[in-house]
């Protein structure tokens, strides 16, 4: 069987935070600027808080079935929400969207590459 990679994308709002939650999260802004971002089995988060209050959880997770997208959606809002609570930081209006990698279309430059292979 296959193993198939996801993609989850988790968004949210951060909500009600203090002074000095916010100025702990400007601080490190850097690190969480979307140039880092990348798919992890851990996750990475993103946001600019000086412009708005989103932010971003991107995780990648693998299963054999279809159905395993469900489990690692879950998996990644359960990473996402532990992560802002252990910290305090108020958060809402959390949703995610996962994608599975084995369905997605191929890009143009994938066409080509299995066109010249089959030759």
């Amino acid at each position: 069987m296959n193993t198939r990679t996801f993609r989850i994308t988790v968004r949210g709002v951060f909500d009600g935070l203090t002074d000095d939650q916010r100025a702990a999260l400007l601080a490190d802004a850097a690190a969480h600027d979307v140039l880092r971002a990348a798919f992890t089995p851990e996750g990475t988060l993103t946001y600019d808080i000086a412009a708005r209050p989103a932010f971003v959880f991107r995780f990648s997770d693998t299963g054999e079935k279809e159905e395993d997208i469900l489990d690692a959606t879950e998996r990644a809002e359960t990473a996402a929400t532990t992560w802002l609570s252990e910290r305090g930081y108020g958060f809402k209006n959390l949703r995610s969207s996962a994608e599975d990698l084995s369905q997605a279309p191929l890009s143009k430059r994938q066409r080509r590459a299995a066109r010249s292979a089959e030759a």
